[in-house]
């Protein structure tokens, strides 16, 4: 008699495998209709929840007081496990577990993103709608690298991620700089953790569509207490024009000079580009704003901001590059994009603007990437 079944043993769980032996057992599995099962084994949770930002409607993020997650059931052995109700389409998403009410990353994820604080695991659904965005081993590939450096403005260390094209590595050229930031809830990492900025590029590249560049993504955030309010935040623009830029300049091959430097960013990013990117031509040639506008939080933002910044939107506007403007129909800051770019046309800034479906999601974000590399550099 085996004995887990002997008198008095103990039951046998999800977690009996040798030791050093990996539990056998698949956490995220697409199923061949496109609905995704998710697997957790923990024999002595009471509750646990599939939870994710990303995955709404799929499972749902709890958005204004709904039900939030994806509840398992548990079976004999411990193993927790729940199926989507509907097709999750081709792309990449975050997601955790929420155990007992705690939140907790995919123990058996092998790719993870990292939020402002705390870390998501990742997964992703193929097909060919999510393929501009994913890994192929048949295109030449950059590099991520992590950098730090010294910020003389914020008087701390701070860190940034860094692309380099196919080819920088062995060669001696020099390269145009993209400066993309990330939104309120992610970290330096978010754009080619999640976002597949690399990947992207990678791809845009290999088809001819884009020019080869750097992207540097660097950390939105500044040390608390520096920046009282998030979407206006001058700690984060010293940081980037004092020390970020010039440490990139003499670290990188880049073509140092404003028709080389573009700036874009998604959310806070978005913000962080309409205030230090939009009002300074002279340092970044082409900009990008990703689902972000004025207005939204303060009805006196358009009007503040234009007097904030006159003489910069009057040398934007004189710029031959138009600043590029997305937002989604059903992003929650929807209703801030008409005002914004009603400033743009009181202040004879030219723009290219992508209305598109969905909302405030990474699904949209780096469709917009996509669509804004080969405008770069051009």
């Amino acid at each position: 008699m085996p004995a887990f079944a002997q008198e008095g043993a103990a039951p046998r769980t999800c977690r009996d495998t040798a030791p050093f032996q990996p539990m056998d057992y698949r956490s995220v599995e697409p199923l061949a209709d496109g609905r995704v099962t998710f697997r957790l084994c923990a024999p002595n949770a009471r509750a646990v929840r599939v939870i994710s930002n990303d995955l709404d409607p799929w499972v749902p993020a709890g958005f204004g007081g709904g039900e939030r997650g994806l509840a398992m059931v548990r079976d004999t052995a411990g193993l927790w496990s729940a199926t989507t109700a509907l097709p999750v389409p081709a792309d990449t998403y975050r997601y955790n577990f929420e155990i007992d009410g705690a939140k907790v990353p995919d123990p058996m994820a092998s790719t993870f993103s990292r939020e402002r604080t705390g870390v998501n695991s990742t997964f992703e659904m193929p097909g060919e709608a999510g393929a501009f965005q994913s890994y192929r081993a048949d295109v030449p590939h950059g590099i991520v690298s992590r950098v730090e450096y010294a910020s003389t403005a914020l008087g701390a260390v701070r860190e940034a991620y860094v692309y380099t094209p196919p080819g920088y590595m062995a060669g001696t050229g020099r390269y145009p700089v993209l400066y993309l930031v990330h939104g309120a809830g992610d970290s330096a990492d978010s754009w080619s953790s999640v976002g597949h900025a690399n990947y992207i590029a990678d791809n845009l590249l290999a088809a001819g569509e884009a020019e080869a560049m750097i992207i540097v993504m660097p950390f939105g955030h500044t040390p608390q207490g520096s920046a009282p309010n998030m979407l206006v935040n001058t700690a984060f623009g010293e940081d980037l024009t004092t020390d970020l830029v010039p440490f990139i300049d003499a670290t990188f091959r880049t073509l140092p000079d404003a028709d080389h430097r573009a700036m874009a960013g998604l959310s806070m990013g978005g913000a962080h580009t309409l205030n230090f990117g939009v009002t300074r031509p002279d340092l970044f040639g082409e900009v990008g704003v990703f689902s972000m506008g004025l207005g939204f939080d303060n009805p006196d933002a358009i009007a503040s901001y234009t007097r904030r910044n006159a003489d910069a939107l009057a040398r934007r506007a004189a710029s031959t590059q138009p600043v590029y403007y997305a937002m989604g129909r059903d992003d929650f800051l929807y209703a801030s994009a008409a005002p914004t770019l009603a400033l743009f046309e009181a202040n004879g800034i030219p723009y290219d603007y992508n209305e598109s479906d969905g909302g405030h999601t990474w699904i949209n974000w780096r469709r917009y990437l996509h669509d804004f590399l080969p405008r770069l550099f051009r």
